[in-house]
């Protein structure tokens, strides 16, 4: 959205009876992205509890007005994606033990990747809206977006950068379970192209972790994005569709999705 974080608190719920050495990692990993964002933690709480949970409460700064919101989409932007989805389909098969280590090394990496760099480039260059890709998946992050802002969006399943080996791990018939929930909640919402599989379905319903930025740009800022993300080490810098009138949709439908 444009802010810069400074402080943050650890919250962390972890079971008594699991090696504390769990712990420390965790929040030496939690540190280590802190850090790298140039955000100092300053504390945290920590609870018994019988699932394992890790996050960061931050505050940060924002120049009032100047933050990006989902809810500024314009017609005739540009969407552009900055990391490949699927990640939801891969560390699911990570807990299945049914996964190549290559694929699960490939997908921690772009999950650990900050988004600080797209976000800097995306505030330079000045973009109508934003939205990260998590835990709705990418049609339901911008259906989000689309029906905040009052317009219609286009997306095409063969412009969209994917995770190596989800395909076949969906082919395989993996997929979180809110991965499916997230495509039983598209009916409705979402205009899907018929000759589009279950499988491709599951991939722009999968429920991501640490995703990426989906930026809607105006038409004729969206090259001059795409040198900013390029420039800033930014590797995934994909268009993947573009925002309409809501009118040029079909009837009830705020998202289209084609092949």
């Amino acid at each position: 959205m444009g802010g810069k974080p400074l402080i943050a608190l650890n919250v962390v719920g972890f079971p008594a009876s699991l090696d504390k050495e769990i712990l420390g990692r965790t929040l030496q990993g939690g540190y280590a992205k802190a850090a790298e964002a140039e955000c100092l933690i300053v504390g945290g709480h920590t609870v018994d509890d019988a699932e394992p949970k890790y996050g960061l409460a931050v505050t940060g700064t924002v120049r009032p007005g100047a933050q990006i919101t989902n809810a500024g989409a314009r017609p005739r932007d540009t969407l552009v994606l900055t990391k490949p989805i699927g990640s939801g389909v891969i560390t699911t098969a990570g807990k299945q033990q049914t996964v190549d280590q290559s694929v699960l090394d490939g997908a921690v990496a772009v999950m650990s990747t900050l988004n600080d760099a797209a976000a800097a480039a995306m505030v330079r260059v000045g973009v109508n809206a934003c939205v990260d890709v998590t835990g709705f998946g990418l049609v339901g992050h911008l259906r989000e977006m689309a029906e905040g802002s009052g317009v219609g969006a286009r997306v095409s399943v063969g412009r969209i950068p994917v995770l190596d080996g989800v395909r076949e791990l969906l082919d395989r018939g993996v997929a979180p379970g809110g991965t499916r929930r997230n495509l039983e909640s598209t009916l409705g919402a979402v205009a899907w192209d018929s000759s589009l599989t279950e499988e491709e379905r599951l991939l722009m319903s999968d429920a991501q972790t640490s995703g990426g930025l989906l930026i809607s740009v105006p038409e004729e800022r969206a090259d001059e994005l795409l040198r900013e993300l390029k420039a800033g080490g930014v590797e995934t810098r994909a268009i993947v569709g573009s925002v309409v009138e809501r009118s040029t949709m079909p009837d009830g439908f705020s998202v289209e999705v084609v092949r």
